[in-house]
């Protein structure tokens, strides 16, 4: 098999914590290397403590032994560190449709106004932070005010 077949597969994996997000979507597939019979694959969590990544990487084994792939080396790397800038728009518009408020794209790096722009639910823009931790380390908890609504917000990395 090839690269690009080998993406494809792997865009079937999907993240344990967020599954509507592929790991391909959410960025955390860095590359694919193929050699003769050897694929290498690297990794990145989207924090450096992230619990799914054992999961990750059994997911990733399981995906391609159902192709008959099972020499496969799967790396991980901290470097660079995984930014919110690296999902794509179809996984921030995914994340929007499960009810996760994600940050616009390039909002992270432009200013220091780590905020929802709109409620998931109703898309109102008036919300207050509940707690800068929510169901998982990179979410925060928010709550809509119009629609009282509360609701995750995958902070920006």
């Amino acid at each position: 098999m090839n690269k690009e077949e080998i993406i494809s597969i792997l865009s079937e994996v999907k993240d344990p914590e967020i599954p509507v997000l592929s790991i391909s979507e959410l960025g955390i597939l860095r590359s694919v290397d193929v050699q003769k019979d050897k694929i290498s694959i690297l990794i990145t969590p989207t924090y450096s403590g992230c619990p799914a990544m054992d999961v990750i990487r059994q997911d990733i084994r399981l995906e391609l032994a159902k192709h008959g792939i099972n020499q496969v080396e799967i790396n991980q790397s901290l470097s660079p560190a995984w930014t919110t800038e690296w999902m794509t728009d179809a996984a921030r518009e995914k994340l929007l449709a499960y009810g996760i408020a994600a940050p616009a794209k390039h909002s992270c790096a432009h200013n220091g106004d780590d905020q929802p722009e709109l409620c998931p639910h109703c898309h109102s823009v008036h919300m207050e932070l509940i707690s800068r931790f929510g169901s998982t380390p990179c979410k925060a908890l928010y709550r809509c005010l119009d629609c009282g609504e509360p609701f995750d917000y995958f902070k920006c990395h």
